[in-house]
């Protein structure tokens, strides 16, 4: 066994993006490991499974206090499984834990999830239902977000999938909720299917994919501009896809052209490629950081609406990683259409990191680009 607290303080963000206000552990992490500690102290190899693992804190936090093998980890982003990797690796600790889907294999027979609250009732509500339906009868949840990010609602997600759930008391800006007896539902809410009319398309979304079954103001947007893109291309990548309505409707102006739906969510991977077979298009759905599988110079047309946040912190240096990302992949005089909230003023960011870019439209909220490499 090693010190969790050495532990703790060893973790690193990256590959995700790094910055002295971003920190890899926080305090709704410790309250997790310090309510769970019982629990996990007496937990046969094989009964624990972690759910939303920023950095590795959970997983390797509990199996630096307990000396606990066998962990079973769900993460969305990939960022997230190649974080803990390297910080597993860097700390001795590469064998302690599997990776797993958000599925039976995950939490059959876990008497203990620890689980990182995410914001969206969505992604908790698919969470817990799948714990509920495959974990042990005796399973213990153990939760907790920052208390800013956490609203009642939170407890009647569990509620509705738990006998009991107790909150904790509030420590450092950060709250518990611990949940007790699960009661299976027949069939799963998630995903979901809506259709939009407008677009004439149908759209599938699991609980954890960004903006859900709908279309976003920024993406709808920019959906007015793709029959400008390049007539020629043959190549086209829907980069941070989403549920993949981008790439579903290029792929339909442009029948001909290879379409790939990227992005680094396993929710959101999945539902692009199910809005695409829904709507009887072709596009490969592929999970990937910031293009990094794909080789250079191989696009004529990258679609982005770039994210400003990490977690919750106000911060560019995601939507920095895809430009640069867009730079790599794009065939010389290839074509980055992007779409960002105005008073971000990306265009000097675009024409530094990709190449000359015009403003292509704007209105009252959000402005399009379009960069040449």
């Amino acid at each position: 066994m090693q010190d969790p607290d050495h532990v703790l303080g060893a973790l690193r963000r990256s590959p995700d993006v790094e910055a002295p206000n971003l920190h890899a552990v926080d305090a709704s992490d410790r309250l997790i490991l310090a309510e769970a500690a019982e629990s996990t102290s007496t937990a046969e190899p094989g009964s624990v499974a972690v759910i939303g693992d920023r950095y590795g804190a959970l997983t390797l936090g509990t199996a630096a206090a307990h000396g606990l093998a066998g962990i079973r980890v769900h993460q969305d982003p990939l960022t997230s499984e190649l974080a803990l990797a390297r910080n597993a690796g860097a700390l001795g600790f590469g064998d302690v834990y599997t990776n797993h889907a958000l599925d039976r294999e995950l939490l059959d027979g876990a008497t203990v999830v620890l689980l990182q609250l995410p914001r969206a009732l969505a992604e908790l509500t698919e969470i817990a239902e799948a714990v509920a339906r495959w974990a042990d009868p005796s399973v213990r949840v153990i939760s907790a977000g920052r208390l800013k990010h956490m609203s009642r609602s939170m407890n009647d997600v569990l509620a509705a999938n738990f006998t009991d759930v107790a909150a904790t008391r509030a420590a450092q800006k950060s709250r518990g909720l611990v949940a007790t007896g699960p009661l299976p539902r027949e069939s799963a809410t998630y995903p979901v299917s809506t259709v939009l009319a407008d677009l004439d398309l149908t759209v599938v979304a699991h609980g954890a994919v960004f903006s859900g079954d709908r279309l976003d103001i920024g993406t709808r947007y920019l959906c007015t501009f793709l029959d400008r893109m390049s007539p020629d291309a043959r190549r086209i990548v829907d980069l941070g896809c989403g549920t993949g309505i981008l790439a579903v409707l290029a792929a339909r102006l442009r029948p001909d052209a290879e379409v790939v739906a990227t992005d680094r969510s396993a929710a959101a991977v999945a539902s692009a490629a199910a809005t695409a077979e829904a709507s009887g298009v072709r596009v490969t759905a592929r999970r990937d950081d910031a293009m990094a599988s794909e080789a250079p110079a191989t696009a004529d047309v990258i679609l982005c609406n770039p994210p400003f946040h990490e977690n919750a912190a106000v911060h560019t240096g995601g939507a920095e990683k895809l430009f640069a990302a867009a730079r790599t992949v794009l065939r010389p005089g290839g074509e980055l259409w992007a779409v960002h909230n105005s008073h971000l003023r990306f265009r000097s960011m675009l024409a530094r990191m990709v190449g000359p870019t015009e403003v292509m439209g704007r209105n009252d909220k959000f402005t399009v680009t379009r960069s040449i490499r």
